[in-house]
C-alpha cells in the first residue's frame, strides 16, 4: 500500500521511479492481484496517470484494462475506472492540443488504440453488453468510449456493431435513461454511428428513433432549446439525408405535421440567442432534406403536399414576410420555400397569393425580386431570391404566363411596381450581378413554353424621349454590341438563347435585325483572351440555334446561307471548336450538378443550371446541322415527314385500338352483367321450386292431420254418449249438450266433404292445364307446319309469275303473227302452249287460293289455341288461389276442431264429477260395460217378441 501511497499521494523516501516504470509496476499490480481492492487502487491510479501517459499507458495497460472488463463485471466502481482509462488513451482532446503537428501525432495515437481495441470483435460486443448496466460509473463511460472509437474508426464499428446481435437496439435504449447526461451522450454516439451507414440508419429509424427524438426536442422547447435540440436535429438529418426509406417512413408516420410548431414566431422577433439560429436553421434544413431535389420526384411531391396541408408552407412563408428575422434565417428560408414549391401547382399557386404585410399590399414574389435586383442586399440573399423565382416558375406555365403578361403594354399599371418591371429594371442596370440574375429569371419565365416566347416578342421598351420605341429582343442585342461586362453578356447570351430556341418565329425576329449575324460572326472570329473565351462559345451557340431553328423565311439568312457564311468567315472546325468552350469551362460543371444556384463569390455567377440541360441537349445537334449538305437536309425533311405520317398512322391505330378496346370492355361488362342476371334467376328459379315442394309437403301433412282428427272426434263422441243413473234434470242438459255436439260435428264432416270436393276439381283443373301445356306443344308444331306452306306459296308465286310473264311473251308473237298474215304451223303450236299454261295458271291459282285459305285456318285455329293457353294460364292462377284460400280455411277447420276436442273433454270432466257426487249420495250408477251388455239383452229380447 505505501506503493500507491506513492502514486497518488505525497513523496516517499529515495530516487523516484520514472513514468513508464510506475506504469509498468501497476500493470503487474492489475495482473497479480489477488484482492480486488488492490486492483481497483491500481486501476485508479492509471487513470490518474493516462491523460500525461497515453502513450505509455495505451501501449502497457490495454490488455490489462481489457481483462478486468472481462473478469471484474460484479464490481460497478473497477469497471468504470478501467472505462475512463481507456477512453483516455483513446480520444482525442482536441481542446488542449494547441500545435498542428502535436494533433496531428494525438490523432494518430487514438487511432492506433483504436485499432488494437477493435482487433477483437469481441471487444465491441463486451463494450455493448456493459451499456446495458445501469450504474452511472459504468453505463456514462462506456457511451463515451464508443462514441471516441466511432469517431477515430467508424467504418468498422458500424460493420461490427451492424452483425452483434441486438447492438444498435441496446444503443437506442440510450435515448430513454432518464439521466440526461447518459441521454445526450447517447445522442452525440449515435450521431457517429450513423454517419454514412444506410443498414444501421433504416434499423435505427425502425427502433421508434423519429418519435424518441421530436418527444425530447418538443420537451427541450423546440427552436428555443438548448445543444440538445441541435443534436436531435442533426441525428435527424443523419437519418433522413439520402435514404429514401427513411424519408418514406417519416412522411407515413405523420411526423411533418409535428415539424409545424417549430417555426411558430412572434411579432417580436429581436434578440435571436445563436443557439436559437442554429436550431431553426437546422430545423429548416430538415424541411429541404424531405423536398430536395435529388431525391425522386414522387417521394417529393407527396411531402409537399402533406407541407402544404399540415400549414407548414403557410408557416414559412410567414416567417418569410416578418420583420426582424436573422439575415442567414431569412437566407434557409427563402430557400427551403422555393423548394417546398418546386414542381408542386398547388404550392406555387399558393406562393402567388402570399402579399407582403406593406401598404398597400405587394406579392411576396415583387418583394423578394426587389431584393434581388438591389446590389446593396447580401449575395446569398439575392441567389436565393433567384431560386426561389427560379422554382416558382418550374414546370408552371400559368406562373410563366402572369410574369410575361406583367411585361405586355395591356396590362401594364403605371401606379404599382410588377414583376416584369423589376426585371427590366434589373436587365438594364448597372450592376452586372443585377443584369445576370433578371436575365436568367426571364429565361425561366420562357423555359419550355413556346406560347410564351411568341409573347414576349411583343413587348416593346422606351429607350429615351423623342425615340421610337425598341423590342426587348432589339435592346438585349443593342447591350450585347455594346460591349459591357462579361457577366452581363453572358446572362444576355443566356437568355437570348433560351429565347430563340425551338421557337422559329423568335430566331426570325432575331435575324430580321440586318446586324444580329454580322455582330456574331465577328464575335466568332476573333481571337480574344481567356475571359472571352466563354461569350465566343455562347455566341456560336446563338448562331447555331438559329441555323437549327431556321424555318427558311427570310432569303438572306436561309440555313443554307448561314451556313456558308460560317465556312467563309469562321470555318466549320473553327465554329465547332469554339462552341465548345462552354462545356470545357470550368464552372459549367459545377453549375450542372444541382439546382440551387451556389457560388463563392458574385464573379463566379455565370452558369444556370437549366441552362446546361439546353446546351447539353443543343451542342450535338447544332455540330451536325453545320457540318450536314443541303443534299443532306433534304433527305433528313423527308425522312422526317415520312415518320410523321406514320406516326399519324400509328396514332389513328392506338385510337382505333382505344375504341375498340373499350368497346370490349363494355361488352364485357355486359356480360358480367348478363350472367349475374341469370344466376339470380337461376337462384329465384330453385327458390320457387323448392317453395311449391313444401306447399305440396304441407298440404298432404294438413290432409294427414284432418282425417286423423275427424277419427279421434268419433271416438270421443262414443265415449261421451254412455252414462247412466244420473238425475233426471242433469242428464237432460247434458244430453241436449251432446246432441248439439253431435250436430256441430255433422255440419263439420259436411264442410269437410265439401272442401274435400274442392280439392278433387283443383286436381282436375292442374290436369286441364297440364293437357293445356301440351297443347302449347302442338301448337308449335302447328306454327312450324304454317311456316312451311307460307315458304311453299311464296315458291309458287314466284312459279305463276314467271309463268305470266311466259304468256305474255307468247301473245306477243300470237300478235305479230297475225298481223303478218302468215299463218303456219308454229302459231298453232304457239296457241296450244298458250291454252296448256292458261290450264296450268288456273289450276296454280286454284291450289294457291287452297294454300291461303288453309293458312288462314291455321292462323285462327292458332289464335284460338293461343287464347285456350291464357284462359289455361288464367284457371291456373286462379286454382292457385283458391288452393290458398283452401289451405286458410284448413287451418281454420283445424282450429275449430282442437276447440270442439277441448269442449268435449269438458264434457267428460263434468260427466265424470257427476257420476262420483251420485255415488257418494248412495245412488247406484252403471258403468259403461253395464250399459253395454243391458243394451245387448234388450236387443235380443226385442227379436225373440218379433219371433
Amino acid at each position: 500500500m505505501n506503493f500507491f501511497r506513492g502514486v497518488m499521494g505525497g513523496q516517499a523516501a529515495g530516487p523516484q521511479p520514472s513514468g513508464a516504470e510506475t506504469i509498468q509496476k501497476l500493470c503487474d499490480r492489475v495482473a497479480s492481484s489477488t484482492l480486488l481492492e488492490d486492483r481497483r487502487d491500481a486501476v485508479r491510479a492509471l487513470k490518474s496517470l493516462s491523460k500525461k501517459y497515453r502513450m505509455e499507458v495505451g501501449t502497457q495497460a490495454m490488455d490489462h484494462l481489457i481483462n478486468i472488463l472481462q473478469t471484474d463485471r460484479a464490481d460497478s466502481e473497477i469497471l468504470g475506472y478501467a472505462l475512463d482509462t481507456l477512453y483516455n488513451i483513446i480520444c482525442n482532446d482536441e481542446e488542449e492540443e494547441q500545435d498542428e503537428n502535436a494533433q496531428k501525432q494525438a490523432d494518430d495515437l487514438g487511432a492506433q488504440f483504436t485499432d488494437k481495441f477493435i482487433e477483437d470483435p469481441e471487444h465491441i460486443t463486451l463494450l455493448l453488453t456493459l451499456l446495458e448496466e445501469f450504474d452511472f460509473h459504468v453505463r456514462w463511460p462506456g457511451v463515451k468510449l464508443l462514441t471516441a472509437l466511432l469517431k477515430n474508426q467508424g467504418i468498422q464499428l458500424q460493420g461490427i456493431i451492424l452483425v452483434s446481435p441486438m447492438g444498435v437496439s441496446r444503443l437506442m435504449d440510450l435515448l430513454a435513461d432518464s439521466r440526461e447526461v447518459i441521454r445526450n451522450d447517447g445522442l452525440l454516439l449515435l450521431q457517429q454511428l450513423t454517419k454514412g451507414n444506410a443498414a444501421i440508419q433504416k434499423i435505427v429509424a425502425f427502433e421508434n428513433a423519429f418519435e424518441r427524438l421530436l418527444d425530447i426536442i418538443t420537451e427541450e422547447g423546440s427552436s428555443d432549446g438548448g445543444i440538445v435540440v441541435e443534436d436531435c436535429l442533426l441525428l435527424l438529418l443523419n437519418l433522413l439525408k439520402n435514404n429514401s426509406s427513411n424519408q418514406n417512413f417519416f412522411k407515413e408516420g405523420s411526423y411533418i405535421q409535428r415539424m409545424k410548431p417549430w417555426f411558430e414566431v412572434g411579432d417580436d422577433n429581436s434578440g435571436w440567442s445563436a443557439q436559437k439560429v442554429t436550431n431553426l436553421h437546422l430545423m429548416l434544413q430538415l424541411v429541404r432534406v424531405m423536398v430536395s431535389p435529388v431525391n425522386s420526384p414522387g417521394a417529393t411531391a407527396s411531402c409537399q403536399k402533406s407541407m402544404y396541408q399540415c400549414g407548414l408552407l403557410q408557416q414559412l412563408c410567414t416567417i418569410l414576410m416578418a420583420t426582424g428575422v436573422p439575415a442567414d434565417i431569412l437566407t434557409e428560408t427563402i430557400n427551403t420555400v422555393s423548394e417546398v414549391i418546386r414542381g408542386s401547382q398547388v404550392n406555387q399557386d399558393y406562393f402567388a397569393s402570399v402579399n407582403a404585410p406593406s401598404n398597400p399590399p405587394r406579392p411576396a414574389i415583387v418583394v423578394l425580386l426587389m431584393s434581388m435586383v438591389n446590389e446593396r442586399q447580401p449575395f446569398v440573399l439575392r441567389c436565393a431570391v433567384l431560386y426561389c423565382f427560379q422554382c416558382f416558375l418550374y414546370k408552371n406555365q400559368k406562373g410563366q404566363g402572369e410574369i410575361v403578361a406583367t411585361l405586355l403594354p395591356s396590362t401594364i399599371d403605371a401606379n404599382s411596381i410588377s414583376a416584369g418591371q423589376l426585371l427590366c429594371g434589373g436587365l438594364f442596370s448597372v450592376d452586372s450581378l443585377s443584369n445576370w440574375c433578371a436575365a436568367v429569371a426571364l429565361a425561366h419565365a420562357l423555359q419550355d413554353n413556346l406560347t410564351q416566347k411568341e409573347q414576349l416578342l411583343r413587348v416593346q421598351l422606351a429607350t429615351s424621349l423623342g425615340k421610337p420605341p425598341v423590342s426587348l429582343l432589339q435592346q438585349c442585342t443593342n447591350i450585347l454590341s455594346q460591349g459591357s461586362k462579361v457577366q452581363t453578356r453572358v446572362g444576355l447570351l443566356m437568355l437570348l438563347c433560351t429565347w430563340i430556341s425551338n421557337c422559329p418565329i423568335a430566331v426570325t425576329h432575331f435575324l430580321h435585325n440586318q446586324e444580329n449575324v454580322p455582330f456574331l460572326t465577328a464575335q466568332i472570329s476573333e481571337n480574344l483572351g481567356e475571359d472571352e473565351r466563354l461569350v465566343q462559345g455562347l455566341c456560336a451557340l446563338l448562331l447555331g440555334i438559329c441555323i437549327y431553328y431556321n424555318d427558311n423565311s427570310l432569303e438572306n439568312y436561309t440555313k443554307e446561307k448561314l451556313k456558308q457564311l460560317i465556312e467563309k468567315r469562321i470555318g466549320k472546325e473553327n465554329f465547332v471548336e469554339k462552341l465548345g468552350f462552354i462545356t470545357k469551362h470550368e464552372l459549367y460543371s459545377r453549375a450542372g450538378q444541382k439546382p440551387q444556384p451556389v457560388f463563392p463569390s458574385p464573379e463566379q455567377m455565370l452558369f444556370d443550371h437549366e441552362f446546361t440541360k439546353l446546351v447539353k441537349e443543343l451542342e450535338g445537334m447544332i455540330t451536325k446541322a453545320v457540318h450536314k449538305s443541303s443534299e443532306e437536309e433534304k433527305k433528313e425533311e423527308e425522312v422526317k415527314k415520312t415518320l410523321e405520317q406514320h406516326d399519324n398512322i400509328v396514332t389513328q391505330y392506338k385510337e382505333l385500338i382505344r375504341e375498340q378496346d373499350a368497346q370490349i370492355q363494355e361488352l364485357k361488362e355486359e356480360v358480367a352483367s348478363m350472367n349475374s342476371q341469370t344466376e339470380q334467376m337461376q337462384t329465384t328459379i330453385t327458390q320457387q321450386v323448392s317453395q311449391i315442394q313444401q306447399h305440396k309437403d304441407q298440404y298432404n301433412i294438413l290432409k294427414l292431420k284432418l282425417g286423423k282428427d275427424n277419427q279421434s272426434q268419433s271416438n270421443s263422441q262414443g265415449d261421451g254418449s254412455q252414462v247412466n243413473g244420473l238425475q233426471t234434470e242433469e242428464l237432460s242438459q247434458l244430453r241436449e249438450e251432446v246432441e248439439e255436439l253431435r250436430n256441430q260435428r255433422a255440419s263439420l264432416q259436411t264442410q269437410l266433404g265439401d272442401k274435400e270436393t274442392l280439392i278433387n276439381s283443383l286436381k282436375s283443373a292442374a290436369a286441364q292445364t297440364a293437357e293445356g301445356s301440351a297443347g302449347g306443344s302442338d301448337n308449335t308444331e302447328l306454327l312450324q307446319e304454317l311456316e312451311a306452306l307460307k315458304s311453299q306459296v311464296q315458291s309458287q308465286s314466284t312459279e305463276i309469275s314467271q309463268l305470266k310473264t311466259e304468256r305474255q311473251e307468247l301473245l306477243k308473237r300470237a300478235e305479230a303473227g297475225l298481223s303478218n298474215a302468215v299463218p303456219n304451223i308454229d302459231s298453232s303450236l304457239d296457241a296450244g302452249k298458250v291454252a296448256e299454261l292458261e290450264g296450268r295458271l288456273a289450276a296454280q291459282t286454284s291450289e294457291t287460293e287452297r294454300l291461303e285459305e288453309q293458312a288462314k285456318s291455321l292462323s285462327e285455329s292458332r289464335a284460338e289455341l293461343e287464347q285456350q293457353l291464357a284462359s289455361a294460364t288464367s284457371t291456373v292462377a286462379i286454382l292457385q288461389t283458391e288452393k290458398t284460400k283452401l289451405q286458410t280455411e284448413v287451418q281454420e277447420s283445424k282450429k275449430e276442431q282442437d276447440d270442439l276436442l277441448m269442449l268435449l273433454a269438458d264434457q267428460d270432466q263434468k260427466i265424470h264429477g257427476l257420476k262420483q257426487k251420485l255415488k257418494s249420495l248412495g245412488e247406484t250408477v252403471e258403468d259403461e260395460d253395464d250399459l253395454d251388455a243391458r243394451d245387448q239383452t234388450d236387443d235380443d229380447t226385442e227379436e225373440d217378441d218379433e219371433d
